[in-house]
């Protein structure tokens, strides 16, 4: 082991790597949290390792370089392991085949770029003592943040996701949130990191034990807030989810009208029941919203005017002429007649997924968009709360679609304070990898950080009822087809958090900045 330690490759680049692949286990469905105490306390001890040998081992001057190839080695298995589901998506189109392997390596080294570039900042201040971890997770959890907002952001696998296990643990995201809790964790997850030395620091017990403590205190209060929430919900209303379990083949070999017939069968309507009907993305596969019309029939006959049905399907608008138009992705609000009540265009558009970028260019080579159809879509202009008028006692829903709900402070505005959240996906396109499962985590989060209830219906994923606490109230799992029903719940509070968003996590970058030059100049 020794040798191996000596061996420059090892220890740059095979060993993070390997770290950074293992840290994925932390996450669901694995949820296996210990494991980051072991992965981050080892990369710690890695980077200090090159500290101590670029001089005199790897080259005869000192060079920074090793601690970018280092986190890029972390990052790159981090990434790899935790998002080769996005390739998968590739596998249903014969165009895309060929691009499996850039999506599988390109995807993954861009994000590590951002973990390098955290090492590179931290990596000639490494020491074993509480300052420097305090720095460490200070940075890293800065360039989490910067993932999760450049270039459209990404801020899927967060650190802060590895507790998602535990609904007790989670309630301080209603205060914090995810960011935060990111940069938290990372602090406990590298605290055997003090411990690699051979003389014994009285200092680093009293530590283990103040963060012990904070441990404690945050569990404990998460259990009181479990135990204490009471939420009101309407007995006039019901809302119905919708879980078909369709597969893309599906969608191949029906036409749309058995698939919609099918859609109808499960939601089994009661005419005389007030219900409002959540169907998930991608459903109107071969129409747009100006064509759905056609089906009036199919509707009338099974709803009434005491329902609402929301469903996901694509639009179009023209501006001038044909060369001009619009195309969204939607989700729409109707009634047992097709009758447009209102409409949502999806703001945050998934990149090669939903818009193919330098669009321009790349389709000179024949690329587009993963999803059917060549032109990208555009996207929305505003998320708006949705008000379902007098029938559905004014109830107010804001629409979410697909990854929208990943975006930590960013789902609603301080001012909106909707009875429930709806959230419609297709998951489908991400087959039986861990996607749909690391998908549903998110919008657990969104619903403590926000105080809201959600609504999801996903085609192939989790479709669930989740209160402001993030527990699960009615399920239905990846595979399941059916619907789960629930009384439309009441508006309850809003929570520190929505009120302040991401502004908490800049306040307690500003506690770990201060800490940490007092337990520098402490010499902590």
């Amino acid at each position: 082991m020794i040798a191996k330690l000596n061996n420059k490759l090892f220890v740059i680049f095979f060993a993070p790597f390997l770290l950074g692949a293992i840290t994925i286990l932390g996450f669901a469905p694995y949820n296996l949290t210990f494991i980051n105490f072991f992965t981050f306390s080892i990369l710690l001890f890695l980077i200090s390792k090159v500290k101590k040998s670029t001089q005199s081992k790897y080259r005869n001057k000192k060079s920074n370089r090793y601690f970018f190839y280092l986190g890029c080695s972390f990052g790159f298995g981090f990434f790899l392991l935790g998002n080769y589901w996005i390739a998968i998506s590739l596998t249903h189109d014969e165009m895309f085949k060929g691009l499996i392997p850039f999506a599988l390596i390109l995807i993954p080294l861009f994000l590590s770029l951002f973990f390098g570039l955290a090492i590179l900042l931290v990596g000639t201040f490494v020491e074993k003592d509480i300052s420097f971890i305090l720095f460490f997770s200070l940075v890293f959890s800065i360039f989490e943040f910067l993932r999760g907002n450049l270039f459209t952001g990404f801020p899927w696998n967060l650190i802060s996701y590895t507790w998602s296990w535990s609904t007790e643990i989670v309630q301080i995201l209603s205060l914090i949130g995810a960011y935060s809790l990111s940069l938290i964790s990372i602090t406990f997850f590298c605290i055997p990191f003090l411990f690699f030395k051979k003389e014994f620091v009285l200092k680093n017990i009293f530590f283990v034990l103040f963060c012990l403590i904070i441990f404690i205190g945050n569990y404990s209060y998460g259990k009181f807030k479990l135990n204490n929430s009471n939420y009101k919900f309407d007995k006039e209303i019901n809302v119905k989810i919708i879980s078909p379990n369709f597969s893309l083949k599906d969608y191949n070999n029906q036409s749309e009208e058995f698939q919609i017939k099918r859609l109808i069968k499960i939601s089994d309507p009661k005419k005389d029941k007030k219900t409002l009907f959540i169907w998930p993305e991608g459903i109107f596969y071969q129409s747009y919203l100006e064509d759905i019309k056609k089906y009036r029939n199919l509707f009338k006959d099974k709803f009434s005017e005491n329902h609402l049905i929301i469903l996901g399907i694509n639009n179009f608008t023209s501006i001038n002429n044909i060369d001009d138009q619009k195309y969204f992705n939607s989700l729409a609000v109707l009634n047992y007649k097709l009758e447009i009540l209102s409409l949502y265009n999806k703001i945050n558009l998934v990149p090669f997924g939903e818009f193919l970028p330098f669009e321009k260019t790349l389709s000179k080579f024949g690329l587009k968009k993963i999803t059917p159809g060549y032109s990208s879509f555009s996207s929305g202009d505003e998320r708006m709360m949705i008000n379902l008028g007098s029938q559905f006692n004014e109830k107010l829903i804001l629409p979410l679609i697909c990854y929208e709900i990943i975006y930590p402070a960013k789902i609603k505005k301080a001012n909106q304070l909707p009875d429930l959240v709806v959230n419609i996906s297709e998951d489908a396109w991400f087959g039986q990898s861990i996607g749909p499962q690391q998908h549903f985590t998110k919008a657990i989060y969104r619903s403590i950080e926000e105080g809201v209830f959600i609504a999801r219906s996903a085609n192939k994923g989790i479709s669930a009822f989740i209160n402001p606490n993030g527990k699960v109230l009615k399920s239905l799992n990846t595979g399941e087809s059916g619907n789960i029903e629930l009384n439309f719940p009441y508006f309850n509070q809003p929570t520190l958090f929505s009120n302040h968003g991401n502004k908490i996590f800049f306040l307690i970058i500003l506690l770990y900045i201060f800490l940490t030059l007092i337990f520098k100049k402490l010499k902590i």
